[in-house]
């Protein structure tokens, strides 16, 4: 087998897959190293296994949805971008099709389709693959990059790129490799956190499982500090399950959540129920429910003002629930209506980093080159992907990080392996 090579990937997964395909289009002679038997491993559970390949909203919207380090990626986008992503597939005869908030999938709701597709790529551009191969070393004499050592023997090359994912999902190679790598050179990893995660409360209706599997459209979730101040909010879906709080709106809170905790023991999270309502509008629909109703009890009277379990809970809290609609005092009427808008709800922690979606942390991005993602330790190294301190909302945003900074990576690693006409 040949050891010199003109680019080296080091791993298979969505920015690896790209940054291989991306160097080899520029006449590299690619090497790519992946420790798993078969490429795309995480890439496949992405989409609920549907594969929400990208999101075709405008850059503006996809960087302020990338809440971690999303504005690095400016120079990225304006190299390569969700509709260069688009049309890759496209031109590889996938068709894609957007559904909600702009995510895209191909037609065939299958991830395979994907993975199958960037493997198919790499073959028609001839790029040397090594599988179930782990890199322990990076090659470099301190200024320069020269190769890597793995469990097979040293291979050769002026350009290597670090796409070795975070560290979620174990099971899927996303062990932290590419940290360890990166401080081989002296980079900077900022600790590491989960994002894109579920939350765990111990309230007592969480441990009661009064609402498990309670599932609400388009309500509002907000993150609050101990001085109660709104860190963020996110107007989504959310469930209710037997360990907390699931869903997008809830996995979008991780992150905020996450930094908190490093200063707070519990973070409150403050659920409204109906967030395109006021205090005052709303109060004023109970108040018509009620009067129009008012030989019946609070419950029956506020049938389908909010899913029965949540209503009834609710109503519950307050002993008003069997009163007669017409007996509701005011002060009852806004304890409810406050309820509905603000309902607090205590976060202990989030899952661990290994069962989240996405890693918050990674290689520091002022030791990154912007334009070209090359390190500014070692020159020739390059890294993309989720081992960069880049992280997403679930929604596309993180596979198109990691698509297009896999291509950047790969298209810059090229150029500059060019100038050594090494292999």
């Amino acid at each position: 087998m040949n050891t010199k090579y003109d680019v080296i990937v080091i791993g298979g997964g969505t920015s690896g897959l790209m940054a291989a395909i991306a160097a080899s289009q520029e006449e590299a002679d690619v090497l790519l190293i992946e420790k798993n038997r078969k490429f795309g491993k995480k890439l496949l559970m992405t989409g609920g296994g549907r594969c929400n390949v990208t999101n075709c909203q405008s850059i503006n919207h996809l960087i302020e949805h990338i809440p971690g380090n999303g504005k690095f990626l400016h120079s990225t986008f304006a190299q390569w971008n969700n509709q260069d992503i688009i049309q890759f597939f496209e031109n590889e005869g996938v068709a894609l099709k957007e559904e909600d908030h702009g995510r895209m999938f191909p037609i065939t709701d299958q991830s395979k389709t994907i993975v199958d597709t960037l493997v198919n790529k790499i073959k028609k551009l001839n790029v040397t693959c090594l599988m179930q191969t782990k890199v322990e070393k990076l090659i470099h004499d301190g200024v320069s990059i020269q190769g890597v050592r793995c469990d097979k023997g040293e291979f050769l090359a002026p350009s290597v790129i670090i796409a070795t994912g975070g560290k979620t999902y174990p099971s899927t190679g996303a062990t932290g490799d590419g940290y360890q790598l990166a401080k081989q050179v002296k980079h900077t990893i900022t600790p590491l956190y989960p994002t894109e995660s579920p939350l765990i409360s111990n309230a007592a209706f969480i441990k009661e499982r009064t609402l498990q599997g309670l599932s609400l459209r388009d309500v509002q979730l907000a993150v609050l500090d101990e001085n109660e101040k709104m860190i963020t909010k996110h107007q989504l879906d959310l469930l209710f399950t037997h360990f907390g709080l699931s869903g997008p709106a809830a996995l979008r809170c991780s992150s905020f959540i996450n930094q908190l905790l490093k200063k707070q023991s519990i973070v409150n999270v403050c659920l409204d129920c109906f967030p395109d309502d006021s205090k005052q509008a709303l109060a004023q629909r109970i108040k018509q429910l009620l009067n129009t109703q008012e030989k019946k009890t609070v419950k029956n009277a506020l049938k389908g003002l909010l899913p029965e379990r949540l209503l009834h809970f609710y109503l519950e809290q307050l002993a008003i629930s069997d009163l007669p609609a017409h007996s509701l005092t005011e002060q009852q009427l806004t304890s409810f209506c406050e309820l509905c808008k603000a309902w607090t709800i205590p976060i202990e922690r989030t899952f661990a980093l290994e069962k989240s979606f996405v890693t918050g942390g990674g290689i520091h991005l002022k030791e990154i080159n912007p334009k070209t993602l090359e390190s500014k330790k070692i020159n020739g190294l390059y890294a993309c992907g989720e081992v960069l301190d880049i992280n997403g909302y679930t929604g596309g945003y993180n596979i198109t990080a990691a698509f297009c900074t896999g291509h950047v990576a790969g298209k810059n690693a090229a150029i500059t392996a060019s100038y050594y006409n090494y292999s």
